[in-house]
């Protein structure tokens, strides 16, 4: 497992601690690489195992409790095993899993999408927000006519091989071994919130036919996105003619019932959406402007015309155990209480864990949005009350791993006192007051533990 004699430490305290969850990852490695799932479950000196989760909790093989800050990736917005999707989803269980065939609940669950989601003229599901960000670009170049794309250094759009370029630093090397030699070619990265970047990428390239990011910002928010400017590419990409494509993979439904788009007031072309969108099942969903969506439909043509649609293939799409689910989820999110619980907690605790880290001399800072926290330490001048001011201190590359080397022993020190989460988080409108209370003295015992083992 690559543990080194400075780390023996982290590495025995853990064991003794989760020594089930150290036996299964043992197991695990002969099983998977590296022993995992998905890359950000890999973690040092191993991962942990889960057995079953409640409200905002998780219990481990072991039997121990965890207050969740991941939230299934997010994907909760209610936290873990709401009763309303609980009861839809075992409902449809006894009507069938995959019916590989039209139902009526896949029309229902595109118009509670149409419902929220401004964008939302019509509807596409697919089942990730990896494949939504992928048909989102094919429809852009498609309706376009052209190739480029712009995207924004930082922000994650999934796994397909068009936006593995410009997502970590170094951004000239893509994020993945085993891409094709020039897959990224139509693909122009620029800093993020420059305005003056995008025009001149435009400018220069008459062939750029879309802009896509992450609305609230880079790396689910890790990056903030400035005031003002989401209108700004708005109007960039109505005067160039290009589409503008907003990842809401993330902030769909979470910043707002109609997400980012509603909550900055700012209308884009396409937007790709997953996690919520499925109420926590696997589920995603491109939606937009008719006459884009459009390209996907079915028309009497000449033969030589028939490949000029664009495909929708997908075994799972609007999977109907996701469409109950994701029914249930926006029906509640449409009140918007869920959102407005969640950022009142994520605010507290902002404030709290700021708190500890001024009164441990600690440089950095908590900051964030309604849609979650991020931690990042070697900076004092932060003002958590706005997230945009760690903009002006401190270089965006910087906060894409906010800890860096501190990352994997912080984890390991909030793990053992009881707290999960990835150097940032998310919280649900199950959490509650006393969670975050006790996480923000977790915080302050594990910054105290990290210290004894004398890696901070």
């Amino acid at each position: 497992m690559g543990i080194n004699v400075g780390t023996k430490t982290i590495l025995a305290e853990c064991a003794g601690k989760f020594p089930t969850s150290l036996r299964r990852y043992q197991e695990a490695e002969k099983v998977f690489p590296s022993g995992v799932t998905h890359d950000s479950r890999y973690f040092k000196p191993f991962p942990i195992y889960i057995s079953r989760c409640y409200d905002a909790r998780k219990v481990d093989v072991d039997g121990n409790e965890f207050i969740d800050y991941w939230m299934g990736h997010g994907a909760l917005l209610l936290g873990h095993n709401p009763l309303p999707i609980v009861q839809a989803v075992v409902e449809q269980m006894n009507r069938g899993t995959h019916y590989g065939a039209c139902h009526e609940l896949e029309i229902l669950w595109g118009q509670w999408i149409q419902r929220l989601m401004p964008s939302a003229e019509r509807v596409c599901f697919v089942s990730s927000g990896t494949e939504a960000t992928m048909l989102s670009i094919r429809l852009a170049r498609a309706f376009t006519g052209k190739n480029g794309l712009v995207r924004f250094e930082g922000h994650f759009h999934g796994w397909h091989d068009t936006v593995l370029f410009g997502y970590k630093p170094p951004y000239a090397i893509p994020s993945s071994a085993g891409l094709p030699p020039g897959i990224g070619k139509d693909v122009k990265w620029v800093p993020p919130n420059a305005i003056d970047a995008v025009k001149r990428a435009m400018a220069e390239d008459p062939d750029v036919g879309a802009v896509i990011l992450e609305p609230a910002g880079g790396s689910s928010g890790a990056i903030p996105t400035r005031n003002g400017f989401l209108q700004e590419l708005r109007d960039v990409c109505s005067a160039h003619g290009a589409i503008l494509i907003f990842d809401e993979v993330i902030t769909g439904f979470r910043l707002a019932p109609g997400g980012a788009q509603e909550y900055y007031g700012v209308k884009p072309d396409i937007t790709a959406l997953g996690k919520i969108v499925a109420g926590g099942l696997p589920g995603g969903a491109v939606v937009g402007r008719t006459d884009i969506m459009e390209l996907m439909a079915f028309k009497d043509e000449p033969d030589a015309d028939r490949y000029k649609r664009v495909i929708h293939p997908g075994t799972f799409n609007a999977n109907p155990l996701s469409a109950a689910a994701g029914i249930a989820m926006l029906q509640i999110a449409a009140t918007g209480k869920p959102q407005k619980r969640a950022a009142e907690l994520t605010h507290r605790l902002i404030m709290g864990l700021n708190d500890i880290l001024k009164s441990a001399h600690l440089g950095g800072c908590v900051y964030g949005d309604p849609a979650g926290f991020h931690l990042f330490l070697g900076q004092k001048d932060c003002d958590p009350e706005d997230s945009e001011r760690i903009l002006d201190v401190v270089e965006p590359s910087r906060l894409f791993n906010g800890m860096g080397p501190l990352n994997w022993p912080i984890r390991a020190a909030l793990l053992l006192e009881g707290i999960d989460q990835y150097g940032g988080g998310r919280l649900s409108s199950a959490h509650t007051e006393s969670d975050v209370d006790a996480t923000v003295a977790a915080f302050e015992r594990a910054i105290a533990r990290v210290r004894g083992w004398g890696v901070l």
